[in-house]
């Protein structure tokens, strides 16, 4: 059985209501404020609050005299807020901390053209942005200290995901810019806060060298990591420091930058929380060592992998699927229920830029996949994908483009910019700069909706919890409840670090006011830090609560 439990904020209404609601559909809302940066990453940090971090340039949101690379987006009003970065996080990586921190990792060494005089480089740089309790964001500054607060190693196209003591774990990446292939690598893992005094070595990362950037990886409920990048995998302990290696992924398809799939954690279910892991999309191509050889016009791959990380999955290996089209640079996000959105991204060609022998304008990709798809990951093999009732966007969400699962319930979407620098749609270019914001509302935004009135701030492990709901009359008699604790994940490059869904096991009154649920047993199976509860009654979810799952203390800084 699939249980659901995402955390998302339950404290506002954040449409209101109207004479006549719309008939219950997906749907695509295009925001009247633009973003005024790319939001080439994405991370929900508040209940009301999504942060979006670009690169420096010459995007029209300005602060402080210069042009902004950051801001705050208000999910209440769709209004943006510059805030001040100091070093360029251009293609860096980011999670939350137990403390309830959002940690920006990595970034640009500063090498692109127009970026700031004197401007620190990116790609050591570590980026705090504290809990904020303005729902606005008024007040609330990002934090950094390049001389003090550091990586150990310079890091661009790092990932990194939170963990079972709520730290990070920070994995691969480049020292310097490069074009296409990883040919100065990190290959190499560190953590923060750090717990070593020097990064350790990766045979894996060497391994899957050249097209190893922005590896996937997933926290297992175990305590260990499972990694996939290029067409290779492993499960590492992280407590041992040693790797078992997986089957690679089948049909020579490659998954990791420049060669962009997506990977996703399936939802956890109670009692045993077997894991799977899905990985979609990329291209089935041999790496040249001259990306010239290579096409904007490559198909991408509809194939999709899955895998039961048990001892009887990994002797069974990959079993493979197949999405409605083929797509690279496509992301994968949990919806509160369990299912899975595939979204953004082309279907021809690659990531980076200007690489090919035949770029698009500075892209290497084209031909935008512009209608999502959803996985339902209980159907039987054959019956999970479908578009049926999925609109089509006239928006292209190419190369850095992102998303993410809000608490509302919605998904925010944003970005888009193939170009070595802000390109405004007046250019001519097929894929400018994109700086249009819009949702995808799932049908139940537009229907009557369970609400959790009330949730304690934080929550224990293995606590059994009781709070007060409301129920729709039309779903009073439904026997379908699924409630998921949700890590809404860091959107960026096809990738969402650290998302996570794990159900819990849950019952309603027989009067239908009280929810009952049960916390996961410990922090490997959800790692401590800020999550968002969803009640999903017939496939119709609340708006998320957001919580601190463990006790909000600061993560260590050694074992």
């Amino acid at each position: 059985m699939w249980y659901t439990l995402c955390v998302l904020p339950l404290l506002f209404g954040l449409a209101a209501s109207s004479p006549k609601a719309p008939s219950p559909r997906w749907r695509f809302d295009l925001k009247n404020t633009t973003s005024g940066i790319v939001a080439l990453e994405s991370i929900v940090v508040s209940p009301t609050l999504v942060m979006f971090l670009d690169r420096t340039g010459a995007a029209p949101l300005q602060i402080n005299n210069h042009s902004a690379w950051g801001a705050l987006w208000d999910l209440r009003t769709s209004t943006v807020k510059p805030i001040e970065v100091l070093t360029d996080s251009f293609c860096a990586s980011g999670a939350l901390l137990s403390n309830g921190s959002m940690a920006s990792v990595g970034g640009d060494p500063s090498l692109f053209p127009g970026n700031p005089a004197g401007l620190p480089t990116g790609n050591q740089a570590v980026r705090i942005f504290e809990p904020c309790a303005s729902p606005s964001g008024r007040g609330c500054p990002l934090f950094e200290d390049p001389d003090n607060l550091h990586l150990l190693e310079p890091r661009w196209y790092p990932s990194s995901i939170r963990i079972y003591d709520g730290s990070l774990l920070i994995v691969g990446g480049t020292h310097v810019n490069v074009a296409f292939w990883n040919t100065d690598p990190a290959n190499t893992f560190e953590f923060f806060p750090a717990k070593e005094a020097t990064p350790r070595p990766s045979k894996f990362l060497e391994r899957t060298m050249p097209s190893n950037l922005f590896p996937r990886i997933f926290a297992l409920p175990d305590g260990r990591v499972f990694m996939v990048a290029n067409n290779q995998s492993i499960i590492y302990d992280i407590v041992k420091k040693t790797e078992t290696i997986l089957p690679d992924i089948p049909n020579n398809v490659r998954v990791t930058n420049p060669i962009d799939g997506s990977a996703i954690l399936l939802p956890l279910s109670p009692p045993l929380y077997e894991p799977e892991v899905l990985v979609c999309g990329g291209t089935a191509t041999n790496t040249p060592d001259d990306p010239k050889k290579l096409s904007s016009q490559t198909p991408a791959t509809s194939q999709c992998s899955r895998i039961k990380l048990t001892k009887e999955g990994i002797a069974r290996g990959w079993v493979v699927e197949h999405m409605s089209e083929g797509r690279t640079m496509l992301e994968l996000v949990h919806l509160p229920n369990g299912q899975v959105l595939i979204i953004n991204g082309a279907k021809t060609g690659f990531a980076a830029l200007a690489s090919v022998g035949d770029p698009v304008d500075d892209g290497n990709a084209d031909h935008a996949a512009l209608t999502p798809e959803l996985y339902t990951p209980w159907l039987p093999k054959g019956k999970r994908f479908s578009n049926k009732g999925l609109p089509t966007s006239d928006i292209p969400r190419v190369y850095h483009s992102s998303v993410t699962l809000t608490p509302q319930g919605n998904f925010l979407i944003g970005g888009s910019n193939p170009n070595f620098n802000f390109t405004p749609a007046a250019s001519g270019r097929k894929f400018p700069s994109e700086l249009r914001i819009q949702t995808l509302d799932p049908p139940f935004m537009s229907m009557d909706r369970p609400r959790i009135l009330s949730m304690p701030k934080k929550l224990r492990f293995g606590a059994r919890v009781t709070v007060p709901i409301t129920i729709p009359r039309s779903l009073l008699g439904s026997s379908d409840i699924k409630v998921s604790l949700v890590d809404l994940g860091f959107s960026t490059h096809a990738f969402h670090s650290g998302a996570r869904l794990v159900f819990m096991e849950a019952t309603i009154s027989r009067d239908k006011k009280f929810l009952t649920f049960r916390t996961p047993p410990n922090g490997k199976v959800y790692p401590p830090g800020p999550a968002t509860i969803f009640l999903t009654i017939d496939d119709v979810s609340s708006e998320g609560a957001w919580v601190m799952m463990g006790s909000g203390a600061s993560p260590p800084v050694s074992e």
